[in-house]
């Protein structure tokens, strides 16, 4: 017995001194694998006589229970020591500051959008959608704009490949259809507003083949253009906010508005440098009118008792007077650098009462 019991301590010695769990499976495998110490004690039991190999039998189960115990333990403690270490050197100091996040920021352009829905929303209009695909009859035809006007040909309208009853489709290349749909759906009084993309075959420093528009429409049986002219100068005045920005009307043409009109406001050149407000000069703005007889009729709607106006604005237009953003092209750069230095903080949400962007 005492060769087990020297067998069982050296064992255990190798254990004990066994630095990782690379070295421990070596232990194991050199003692209980197919060619083990210990495993070659139980080939040899073959042996022995019946008294004798009761007697080492015995012993050999206690040693190998013994060694597989000793290498539990040390897996175990290795284990402890593994994770002691790693604690240690992956310890986090939880009384410093958060690392900064990145934070985003709102487009202008988006930042626009929210202002101008803040403004009209105060003098109670209501945000009116429609598809970007549009028929040519909702686009066109309802809007009294006539077959040979240059806004239907290939050159600055896209159209869509194929018709859909019967009709060509084409990419709205204003909100106006919006209008249209509005009021083929309710009647009278209407009070929207229509912001949305748009598209037309135009690139440049000024014009992108998609671009924002805010439409505004009212239909009720009183309306005249004095109302136009109020709401139009205090939508101006409260998105460039300043009180007294000039504004003028003046007599234009427009298929779908009888009379029509378009606005300007005041400006100065001076130095190279164009500054919105007191000057010398006008800048163009929009455009606007009462809604023509005909087109009322085109969508259900008797031009002898209803009546209303309507206008249009180019929404990266007045966000590029207001904030100062030289090119249109840069709107789509999808450059972070620019909407760091261009963007709005994300809880900046614009309203009259609070204060809109500036």
């Amino acid at each position: 017995m005492s060769d087990y019991d020297d067998l069982k301590a050296a064992v255990q010695a190798d254990v004990a001194a066994a630095a990782d769990a690379d070295a421990l499976e070596r232990i194991r495998i050199a003692e209980l694998g197919k060619k083990g110490r210990i495993t070659g004690l139980v080939k040899g039991l073959g042996a022995l006589d019946a008294e004798a190999r009761r007697a080492a039998g015995a012993a050999i189960n206690v040693l190998k229970e013994e060694v597989i115990a000793a290498l539990e333990a040390r897996k175990r403690d290795l284990a402890d020591a593994a994770l002691a270490a790693r604690l240690a050197a992956e310890r986090i100091d939880v009384t410093l500051p958060a690392r900064p996040a990145p934070q985003g920021a709102i487009h202008p352009l988006s930042q626009t959008v929210d202002e101008v829905i803040a403004i009209f929303g105060e003098m109670g209009f209501a945000v009116a959608e429609g598809p970007d695909i549009e028929t040519d009859w909702n686009n066109f035809t309802a809007l009294n704009i006539p077959p040979e006007h240059p806004a239907r040909q290939e050159m600055d309208t896209f159209y869509l490949p194929g018709e859909r009853n019967g009709a060509r489709m084409v990419l709205r290349t204003h909100t106006s259809p919006v209008q249209v749909r509005t009021m083929l759906a309710t009647q009278p009084p209407i009070r929207i507003i229509a912001p949305g993309r748009t598209y037309r075959c135009d690139s440049d420093a000024t014009h992108s083949p998609m671009f924002h528009q805010v439409e505004g429409l009212i239909v009720d049986e009183t309306t005249h253009m004095g109302h136009l002219k109020g709401c139009l100068i205090g939508f101006l005045r409260a998105f460039f906010a300043i009180d007294d920005l000039p504004v003028r009307f003046r007599p234009s043409y427009f298929p779908f508005t009888e009379p029509s009109a378009e606005v300007d406001i005041g400006c100065s050149r001076q130095g190279g440098t164009l500054k919105i407000g007191h000057g010398a000069d006008w800048l163009e703005i929009l455009g606007c009118g009462m809604v023509n007889p005909k087109v009322l009729a085109n969508c259900g709607i008797d031009p002898e008792r209803y009546q209303g106006f309507a206008f249009g604005v180019g929404l990266e237009r007045i966000t590029m007077l207001k904030y100062g953003i030289p090119d249109l092209r840069t709107f789509y750069d999808s450059d972070l650098r620019w909407l760091r230095h261009y963007g709005f903080a994300a809880l900046a949400v614009p309203s009259v009462v609070a204060g809109l962007g500036q």
